[in-house]
């Protein structure tokens, strides 16, 4: 069959069906995200209480991230991912039994956030660089892009739904519904061929590797600035999981339907993006990364300022626009400059960044919330992330505006070409 050039990537089997099965589990994770921060501010109406659980729930990507990395090219990537998936499928079946039960309380949910957040800390590094194993690097860029309409398209769905479901049969039936979208994934992981074999030892040391890996990063001046455009985004910007439930329950006054409904306007933004996304064949220039993610921090400013459903859905809405082009540009640009042989490490470092730094944004953004109100924290959160960001991109000019130096070129590393 032939594919048209948007899809290309699906000419692969064994992409079809990956992305079969995150089709249908990135559902309902995003059914189960909406669930988990409604009872959480049923059970205590805290935002710094509601910060600590994203907190629990990214935290181990600090810790583990490096080594998650460093795994992901030394083993089976098929076989680790179905061990991932099956533990996020139990973590859910257990919040759906105890909410069904009624015996559902705070530090339960603390526990199993952080057994979330370890699964996930393994799951994602082998998961982005199994695509390139899959399809290749020619098809590499499509792939990523389908990858990315498939978390978005999710995004829609899963929000709205959760928001009716949590409405009218409470939360229990959010989290039982993700984990039975985990057989999806499951039995797709069971079906692909493709096993994700490791890359050849080199008779390094695990530490050793992780080092490596640190170095060629330290080494290339694009990826460290895509590093800590993320880092600036991840703290101050996108805290989406605690923002937006707050600005629906204690500025708009909505309940678990509208709370349900914001989110999904910040899918449909960012399922638009998507059709950017596909038509991407090389590296983002630096203009658009910085672009997109100025985007989210003056919009989560505007937010804060926002005191109409209509105005903050619309807002939401550009804002996971903007969003997914940020992400989608970065991912891409990373997976494209970075050698094969240490691209597990690289989608670690990747993780550690911009996921592990989220529980820090996700606790300021509470505390700020608790002392001084929701739109206190929106103005905090978009103002000193647009600061950081403008700061970033002049230093960057700056950069870019001087002679390169000459130096002699270490041959095992190939920086890309200056932007």
């Amino acid at each position: 069959m032939a594919w048209p050039a948007g899809l290309r990537a699906f000419r692969y089997r064994d992409f079809r069906l990956f992305w079969s099965g995150q089709l249908v589990s990135l559902v309902g994770t995003w059914m189960q995200s909406v669930g988990q921060a409604w009872v959480v501010l049923e059970l205590t109406g805290s935002p710094f209480k509601l910060g600590t659980i994203t907190a629990l729930q990214f935290g181990p990507m600090l810790f583990l991230s490096f080594l998650a990395g460093a795994l992901a090219d030394r083993v089976r990537k098929r076989r680790l991912l179905l061990m991932t998936q099956s533990a996020l499928m139990l973590q859910a079946f257990a919040l759906a039994a105890l909410a069904w039960t009624g015996h559902i309380q705070y530090w339960n949910i603390a526990v199993l956030a952080f057994v979330y957040g370890v699964a996930n800390t393994l799951d994602l590094p082998a998961r982005q660089s199994f695509v390139v194993q899959i399809v290749g690097k020619n098809d590499l860029i499509n792939a990523i892009a389908l990858n990315s309409a498939v978390f978005n398209g999710a995004r829609v769905v899963g929000p709205a739904v959760a928001g009716l479901l949590v409405a009218r049969y409470g939360v229990a039936m959010a989290f039982l519904m993700n984990g039975l979208s985990f057989l999806g994934v499951i039995a797709a992981l069971f079906a692909i061929h493709n096993d994700g074999e490791p890359r050849p030892r080199s008779g390094d040391s695990l530490a050793q590797e992780i080092l490596q890996g640190l170095g060629y990063a330290w080494a290339t001046p694009l990826i460290m600035l895509i590093l800590a455009y993320m880092l600036v985004t991840s703290l101050f910007v996108v805290n989406f999981g605690v923002v937006v439930p707050l600005v629906a329950r204690d500025v708009l006054h909505e309940g678990a339907h509208g709370f349900g409904l914001l989110m999904t306007s910040l899918g449909v933004g960012a399922v638009g993006s998507t059709a950017l996304a596909l038509m991407g064949r090389g590296r983002a220039p630096v203009w658009l990364l910085a672009g997109a993610a100025l985007v989210d921090a003056v919009g989560l400013i505007v937010l804060g300022l926002s005191r109409s459903f209509g105005v903050a859905s619309a807002l939401l809405a550009v804002m996971g626009f903007a969003m997914i082009v940020f992400m989608a540009s970065s991912n891409t640009t990373l997976q494209i400059t970075v050698p094969d042989a240490l691209r597990g490490r690289l989608m670690g470092l990747y993780a550690f960044v911009f996921v592990g730094m989220n529980p820090f944004g996700a606790l300021f953004i509470g505390v700020v919330a608790e002392k001084w109100g929701v739109p206190a924290a929106c103005l905090a959160g978009g103002g000193l992330g647009a600061a950081c960001l403008l700061v970033l991109t002049l230093l960057w000019v700056r950069r870019a505006s001087e002679p390169p130096p000459v130096t002699e070129t270490d041959p095992g590393i190939v920086p890309p070409p200056r932007v």
